[in-house]
């Protein structure tokens, strides 16, 4: 069923059972204003809402219900019981064409009958069918005599003939036909268009509104903070249960964080709303400054159905606005300019948001003029921002970034749209202030895209905690690609001028020191690298030691601590202890701001010319075969005891995040020699369209880069080829092959189709979510 039309119902149902409460109350308080325009309000959204959905017969009935409301409303009539009885079926008939409507019938149903009952009404006539024509044909034969009381005289509405001779008395009163026979024939459309007494009705025992509730967001935010709390106390019995020998306080810890954990997740799925809602407003946005600037727009929006948590929808609003306009402004060309180039006069305004690595990617695209570098750079030099040599030393990307600056602008004149230098500058200071971020690409003459990429959720995330100088830091896992531990007098840390780099499989990587970023006294010297990004800059964070990764509760911070500008919250630690929370953006810009910068920048260049050559990979142990799997492949690394693992028919399955989950053994697949032992496993959770496999590995080794400009075409059973990763020979895994040995119809979304009986537009779905990685 349709989203809209699904609401509509849902909201529908509710409003009719207002109505019928609203309408006996009136009943007894005929003059009470208050519920004579709560029942109008009711009915005439009805009627406005099922003819923007083209429900005609919906439309029609609601429309003479209106107008009788109307009266009433306006005092020309009073509310007497023969008013409340059509009001009350014209209720029942409203309920009766939304059942049809929610079966998929349409709302294609005879509503002439109930139209004449409401205008026989308002005519003052006694309607066609109803109480007044209906109850003197029962009650009348009883006031002569008694004897219909008898069992024969209850059947009195529909006589047969031979019964006539039941009782002397009540004979004439039997054959009389206009009292007894008239009630009767106009019921055959009864299914309908229901009587007063509501006998024929025939309702579904369950609504669309029966599979929804509203509540109070007051209530959601209270149930988020408390679970919050729960995960809080699962840590700490986490760290407890670890920490001793009792295997029955470690199954109970297990099963707690197992609960804990869907409960969170469902939970927090009670917060996330479609972003369609912000988007509705952006057609009339763009239509409105679209005539304004003599422009001819039109709006494009995918991924309407892509949630976020309802207070990061509040947070986006106006960046995403300022974005949308600013794409109408100085993107979309006139339309004799446009035409002068060979475009159609029409420009294009694009949205599109998608999930990707945690987060929600929203890009606003335009098919304008473009951004010109070097109108950019001199207009930075002319407002002082930047001199003439460090603009030329710029690539066009590093250039485009000062968009972002304060006060920048390219607009030649100050107007009530754009030129004051307040935009983009606050675009990305909202959105890196709830742990997002905002860039630009151009292309001159074929249009600009601005992307933002935006955390799920503030209020609980995984995060990887680590120790520095004594304290603890935690690390939003969204940021975190990879960790790497220093040896004594690891001969891969280098220096460019007085910054120091690491060596990383033959890319320098900078280094930046949370000791020296934090001003702390170092107890001695960091030997793990924490390998993030920010800012679409990759760097390393030397750190003391590393702690867990786990799921932390997000606090506010104290003003003070704001001010420092180095953190983005706090949280509460399973030892009661407190973490600060990293800004990883904050840090980088104010670290990269030197010669390291330009470093990272370079290597970010080339970076994004090897792109189509390379993505990151997972390399994992299968029994003595060293197997590399791709990371879009991958949505969750879990490690699971194997007394979780249990058997439907011949195949293995988990119970994960409330679902049965097949698993595989990928050294059986590649028959592999040895494989995981003891009593826990290391799986590999792939996802896709809300179904998951689970794969078991012998161990989890390392993320690393790979270029398939090195891959062999050689390969087996359940491999795709092989490539040299870290100098050693790793085979690459046919993760459908691998898939569908623990689940055969993971990817035959409809095996019935006869337009893909093989599968073959699923595997090229699941080929283009491999390929994501590598684009």
């Amino acid at each position: 069923m349709d989203e809209i039309v699904h609401e509509f119902l849902v909201e529908s149902y509710e409003n009719l059972d207002q109505l019928d409460q609203d309408l006996v109350a009136l009943e007894s308080d005929p003059s009470s204003r208050a519920l004579l325009s709560s029942i109008f309000r009711t009915v005439h959204t009805i009627k406005g809402t099922s003819g923007f959905l083209g429900f005609g017969n919906l439309e029609k009935v609601s429309h003479v219900g209106e107008s009788l409301l109307s009266e009433l409303r306006d005092g020309e009539r009073v509310m007497d019981p023969q008013v409340a009885d059509v009001l009350l079926a014209l209720v029942d008939t409203l309920r009766a064409i939304l059942a049809k409507v929610e079966a998929g019938a349409g709302d294609d149903v005879d509503v002439e009958t109930m139209v004449a009952q409401i205008v026989a009404v308002q005519e003052g006539a006694a309607p066609a069918e109803g109480p007044a024509s209906e109850e003197p044909v029962a009650v009348a034969p009883a006031a002569e005599d008694p004897a219909p009381l008898e069992p024969d005289a209850v059947v009195l509405p529909q006589p047969e003939p031979e019964r006539a001779e039941a009782h002397a008395p009540v004979a004439p009163a039997a054959v009389e036909p206009a009292p007894v026979q008239a009630p009767p024939e106009p019921a055959a459309p009864a299914s309908t268009v229901p009587a007063p007494k509501h006998e024929e009705i025939e309702l579904p025992g369950r609504n669309a509104a029966d599979g929804s509730i509203r509540v109070d967001v007051d209530l959601l935010d209270s149930l988020v903070r408390q679970v919050g709390e729960l995960v809080l106390v699962r840590n700490q019995f986490d760290r407890i249960a670890g920490a001793g020998e009792d295997q029955e306080t470690k199954r109970s810890a297990q099963r707690l964080s197992l609960i804990a954990s869907e409960l969170q997740e469902g939970v927090m799925r009670t917060r996330m709303q479609p972003i369609e809602h912000v988007w509705s407003k952006m057609p009339r946005i763009v239509r409105d400054l679209a005539k304004m600037l003599g422009r001819e727009v039109r709006v494009e929006m995918t991924g309407g159905d892509t949630e976020l948590d309802r207070s990061l929808l509040e947070a986006v609003k106006d960046p995403l606005t300022h974005l949308v306009r600013n794409a109408v402004d100085h993107g979309i060309e006139a339309p004799d300019q446009r035409r002068a180039v060979g475009k159609v006069s029409q420009g294009l305004v694009s949205l599109r948001a998608y999930h990707s690595n945690g987060q929600v990617v929203v890009e606003i695209t335009d098919d304008g003029a473009g951004i010109d570098p070097e109108k950019v750079g001199r207009s930075a030099v002319s407002k002082g921002l930047r001199s003439a040599n460090e603009i030329a030393a710029m690539s066009s990307s590093e250039v485009l970034d000062l968009l972002f600056l304060p006060g920048f602008s390219t607009a030649a004149k100050v107007t009530n749209v754009s030129g004051r230098g307040v935009g983009m500058d606050v675009v990305r200071t909202n959105i890196e202030a709830i742990g997002g971020s905002v860039d630009v690409e151009s292309s001159v003459g074929k249009g600009t895209t601005w992307r933002m990429r935006i955390p799920l959720t503030l209020a609980i995330m995984p995060a990887l905690t680590v120790t520095c100088c004594g304290s603890v830091y935690a690390i939003p896992q969204v940021s975190l690609l990879e960790l790497v531990a220093l040896g004594g007098q690891d001969t891969r840390i280098e220096h460019v001028g007085t910054a120091p780099v690491f060596r990383l499989r033959g890319t320098l990587l900078p280094l930046v020191s949370l000791a020296e970023v934090l001003d702390l006294a170092p107890e001695s010297a960091g030997r793990v690298i924490a390998v993030v990004e920010a800012d679409d800059q990759r760097f390393g964070v030397i750190v003391d030691r590393v702690l867990n990764m786990e799921e932390i509760v997000v606090k506010g911070l104290a003003s003070r601590l704001k001010q420092i500008g180095m953190y983005s919250g706090a949280t509460v630690l399973g030892d009661g202890g407190v973490a600060l929370i990293l800004d990883l953006p904050a840090i980088a810009r104010r670290v990269l701001s030197t010669e390291i910068a330009e470093l990272a920048k370079v290597r970010r260049q080339t970076t994004v010319q090897a792109a189509k050559a390379t993505h990151q990979v997972l390399v994992v142990a299968a029994g003595d075969r060293r197997v590399a799997i791709p990371l879009s492949a991958v949505t969750r690394l879990e490690r699971i005891r194997t007394d979780r693992i249990e058997q439907v028919g011949t195949r293995e399955v988990l119970q994960y995040r409330g679902a049965l989950v097949p698993l595989v053994r990928l050294d059986r697949v590649l028959g592999a020699v040895g494989g995981p032992t003891g009593d826990e496993l290391d799986v590999v959770v792939y996802t896709r369209g809300g179904r998951s496999i689970a794969m078991a590995v012998s161990e989890i080794l390392d993320i690393v880069e790979d270029d398939a400009r090195l891959h062999s075409d050689i390969d087996d059973h359940g491999l795709v080829g092989s490539t040299v990763l870290d100098q050693r020979v790793t085979e690459l895994l046919d993760v459908r092959s691998a898939v569908r040995a623990a689940d055969a119809g993971f990817f035959d979304d409809d095996p019935d189709d006869p337009d893909d009986p093989d599968g073959l537009a699923d595997r090229a779905a699941f080929d283009d979510d491999l390929l994501a990685g590598v684009r």
